[in-house]
């Protein structure tokens, strides 16, 4: 019912039953999910907190990529993300980011589109010089992204439920490693 991009660690949803996949799937196809992601970016976004949006689609320069398109285009699908600094590290900051959409990358794009791509994105951004050899000493290789929050109405009891789940070690690590 729920993906995250590979080398992303954190919660994601599985349905057990058609009932539940149903449900599931509408409340995703609604944006009625609540989704919280923790992000390491690049440098320090300025204003510290802010909505990014527009639309998602494959790049016309690399097709393994996607990109943000004009506004103008008919291709791609509406996206919106809203994030807020949580930690200003040593060149780099940690950020929440809630999703009122789910895009395939769409947290990556997202940051990357306003020159704070995340920490070890192979795709879409690369780490500031004075951070390459601190990602290389602690051997972190995926992009510090962290699924942490996932809320949604149960669908079969219609009970409300919030799950969340803390940093993996090795974002705890690299936080440890660039902070002030």
């Amino acid at each position: 019912v729920h993906r995250i991009d590979k080398d992303t660690s954190g919660l994601l949803v599985v349905a057990k039953s058609d009932a539940a996949h149903e449900g599931l799937a509408r409340q995703f196809a609604d944006h009625s999910i609540e989704r919280a992601y923790l992000a390491i970016v690049n440098g320090h976004p300025a204003p510290p907190a802010g909505t990014v949006s527009g639309r998602i689609g494959r790049s016309d320069a690399n097709r393994k990529k996607m990109a943000l398109l004009p506004d103008q285009s008919s291709r791609g699908k509406h996206a919106v993300t809203h994030y807020k600094t949580l930690k200003t590290l040593k060149d780099c900051t940690l950020v929440e980011c809630r999703l009122e959409t789910g895009r395939t990358h769409q947290v990556r794009v997202h940051m990357a589109s306003i020159g704070h791509a995340l920490l070890g994105d192979p795709l879409y951004g690369r780490a500031n010089a004075r951070l390459r050899p601190i990602l290389s000493r602690l051997g972190f290789q995926r992009q510090a992204l962290h699924a942490a929050v996932l809320g949604f109405i149960h669908p079969v009891n219609c009970n409300p439920l919030q799950f969340s789940s803390e940093l993996p070690a090795d974002m705890e690590e690299l936080i440890d490693e660039t902070a002030r």
